[in-house]
């Protein structure tokens, strides 16, 4: 597999100290969360955790993503929303895994042009998808 190259134009940085049990903070000081492992997963909760905020990254990027399609096809958005979750699990023969579902909301649109929409979003420009694919299992449904 070829890795495709990227013409960097914004980097992200972010610091974690104590992992899951920890606290995170952005470069820029815009991002301070605690973190805690979830109740489900034998911790605390009472913070956030990773996949959360993965959660959100991907629900963000995938509806920019939905957006710039829709605008290049001129197909007028009205109150788009990407609704993600991310479960994390054991996964086989070791370690964790993670799969992701997102639940896209484009009213008043076509079924079949939403459709369209959403596939040209997750396989020609969401670099969550791009990064994901082969890796983690994503499912995808229009609501």
């Amino acid at each position: 597999m070829t890795i495709a190259k990227v013409n960097v134009i914004y980097t992200a940085e972010a610091t974690v100290h104590g992992g899951r049990e920890g606290h995170v903070e952005s470069n820029d000081g815009l991002i301070k969360l605690d973190l805690r492992l979830p109740k489900e997963m034998g911790g605390n909760g009472g913070g956030s955790n990773p996949e959360q905020l993965f959660a959100a990254g991907y629900a963000a990027c995938f509806e920019g993503a939905v957006r710039f399609v829709a605008g290049q096809r001129k197909v007028a958005l009205k109150d788009p929303s990407v609704h993600a979750k991310v479960g994390i699990g054991p996964r086989e023969p070791t370690g964790f895994g993670i799969k992701v579902e997102l639940d896209v909301s484009l009213p008043g649109v076509d079924p079949a042009v939403a459709q369209e929409i959403v596939d040209t979003a997750h396989n020609d420009i969401c670099p969550y998808s791009h990064a994901t694919r082969g890796n983690v299992d994503v499912t995808i449904k229009l609501v």
